[in-house]
């Protein structure tokens, strides 16, 4: 279980992995440099685009192009690389962070106050037509999301809770929050989440150099230590869906492993679910 590097890089805060099965190549984003990063493991090719904000997440658009959770709001790429605002609420002080799309290709999206203040953050779903709901709870550093394999529970970490958290879910909106799973504090913070086909929850853990699996029980059943201390997000990827791959950054450590900031990837360590585009 030792991970491999897929991509060398030197991502100060790297983020959001998201295969993308239409182009076969994985999407994820260097939040703080401000750019969507491309990886094909076919051919190995990669790409870089720069966006005009920090931008905490990017997805693939049923329509082509990408739906980007950007400081000020929710964008669009057209296939053609044109943008256009879908949700602007710039508010001080805030940017977006992780974000994903539910089974109804509602894109459900984050934000966090840079100084991560308590309850300055919010989880809101979007549609494709601009609507949205915001979850009514209060949220810090909003983090992973995920759907069980049914699409009747929505996992999600708010990371300072020090928690998983899971909810009903009827389709579209979450009902009745309630614990996971409770995270020792010697185990770093929990960040990005993602979901294999069998039900278990894996989240890669902040300051606590690892990747761990929790079945649908809540039981911790995985530990994969990994050589960067900053993990930040997983996600299953490749043509069999079979490869894990994980973001890590490099931002506030005084010396940081030559790996952080790298893509990284554990070959055939399950089996992930095909995920939905956004449906706008």
């Amino acid at each position: 279980m030792n991970p491999e590097v897929a991509v060398p890089a030197a991502a100060e805060l790297g983020e959001g992995p998201t295969w993308d099965p239409v182009t076969g190549r994985l999407i994820w984003v260097d939040i703080l440099a401000s750019r969507i990063h491309t990886y094909e493991p076919g051919s190995g090719r990669c790409t870089v685009m720069a966006t005009e904000q920090h931008v905490g997440a990017a997805k693939p658009r049923a329509g082509g192009g990408l739906v980007v959770n950007l400081r000020d709001g929710v964008g669009l790429y057209g296939p053609d690389g044109a943008f256009s605002w879908l949700l602007r609420d710039p508010v001080p002080g805030r940017r977006g962070n992780d974000a994903a799309v539910a089974p109804d290709g509602a894109l459900w999206a984050g934000t966090m106050r840079y100084d991560e203040a308590p309850g300055g953050g919010s989880l809101t779903r979007i549609t494709g037509d601009g609507a949205t709901a915001a979850l009514p709870d209060p949220v810090s550093v909003s983090n992973g999301t995920g759907w069980s394999p049914d699409g009747r529970l929505m996992y999600y970490v708010d990371s300072p809770t020090r928690r998983i958290d899971v909810f009903d879910y009827d389709g579209q909106l979450a009902h009745e929050r309630r614990p996971f799973a409770v995270i020792d504090s010697g185990s770093g913070f929990p960040d990005g989440l993602t979901v294999d086909a069998d039900g278990g929850i894996w989240v890669a853990f902040w300051d606590g150099a690892a990747v761990r699996r929790y079945g649908p029980d809540g039981a911790l059943d995985l530990v994969v230590e990994l050589p960067v201390r900053r993990p930040t997000a997983c996600a299953f990827g490749g043509p069999g869906l079979t490869d894990l791959y994980i973001t890590t950054a490099r931002t506030g450590l005084r010396q940081p492993h030559p790996l952080s900031g790298s893509l990284l990837v554990l070959p055939g360590m399950g089996r992930g679910m095909p995920g939905t585009a956004f449906a706008g």
